[in-house]
């Protein structure tokens, strides 16, 4: 078995990840592990957490995160109640406004991502807690992560792009066009004077428009205008894993967007139907010159899991 790489770029793979080299061996692992947590549901089918509250067109989102105890200077020490101040652990709180068209999700079809969906809250609570409590375990490097470009393939609301933007080097949003609005919308809402607040947070934010399909199927000089991005760093993909359909393009567009030997593709899927996570796994592992792991369960919960892949030049 390969062994386990101590980092990739700006990614740690913790203890207990485990490289994949095979959808049916990975699947039967992963649902009975799930089963196994008891989040099935009494007819056999898995739970999807779902959408946070479809009915309303705005929602407050807040993230609370406890900060690191700080540490007792000389001088404080000789005051104990000053002392017990500085070491008692503080919080941080980070807030979000956020849009939705609720009206689409009944009427576009197949548009899911005009709503907020809880997997993108979970993950970007567990990456918040790592980055901001115990920075020194956490699966993103901050100190490496300030200087990098993530680029988010079905941002949907753009919560991600909205609660990173302060750990990375710069951030890129992209769905489908007719949800670049809303992303758009979400961002100036978050950030005074977005797009053009040149020295305020935000300002390492784009949003650009990137449809699968479209992308997987152009001529190779229609998908380079399509991909005219700063280099990618980091892929990330939370919670687009649902239909089978679109699971061809994601992977093509996947593979022709990650950089050998630079880009780091993260994976955060929800385990719903198993034959949809198998058939992606599938068409992921049949790409040439990639390598796979499953972030250990430690890190993500059921029913959530999270796999890392890094393209290596030949």
């Amino acid at each position: 078995m390969d062994s386990l790489p101590a980092s990739l770029g700006a990614l740690r793979l913790p203890p207990g990840s485990e490289i994949v080299t095979d959808a049916d061996e990975e699947v039967f692992i992963l649902y009975s592990l799930l089963q196994g947590n008891h989040q099935s549901s009494s007819d056999g089918n898995f739970r999807g957490l779902g959408h946070v509250d479809s009915r309303k067109d705005v929602l407050d989102i807040t993230f609370d995160i406890k900060l690191p105890p700080t540490q007792c200077s000389e001088r404080s020490r000789s005051n104990p109640k000053k002392a017990k101040r500085l070491n008692d652990s503080k919080e941080k709180t980070i807030a979000v406004v956020l849009a939705q068209d609720k009206t689409a999700l009944r009427t576009r079809k197949g548009d899911t991502g005009s709503v907020l969906w809880k997997a993108s809250i979970d993950f970007a609570q567990l990456i918040l807690n790592q980055i901001y409590s115990t920075p020194d375990k956490s699966i993103f490097d901050p100190e490496k992560l300030r200087k990098l470009h993530v680029l988010e393939l079905g941002s949907g609301t753009g919560l991600l792009s909205i609660v990173f933007s302060p750990l990375v080097g710069r951030f890129t949003a992209t769905d489908v066009g007719e949800l670049v609005p809303l992303i758009r919308k979400n961002l100036a809402l978050n950030f005074v004077g977005w797009p053009n607040c040149v020295k305020e947070q935000g300002n390492n934010v784009t949003v650009e428009e990137l449809d699968w399909i479209t992308f997987s199927s152009a001529t190779p000089f229609t998908r380079k205008r399509m991909s005219n991005f700063q280099p990618v760093d980091i892929l990330l993909v939370v919670d687009c894993i649902y239909h089978p359909s679109l699971l061809p393009h994601l992977v093509e567009s996947l593979d022709h967007l990650a950089i050998s030997d630079r880009t780091v593709v993260v994976i955060v899927v929800e385990l719903r139907a198993e034959d949809v996570i198998r058939e992606f796994l599938t068409l992921w592992l049949q790409r040439s010159g990639w390598k796979f792991w499953r972030i250990g369960n430690n890190v993500f919960s059921m029913p959530y899991v999270a796999w890392v892949g890094h393209k290596f030049s030949t």
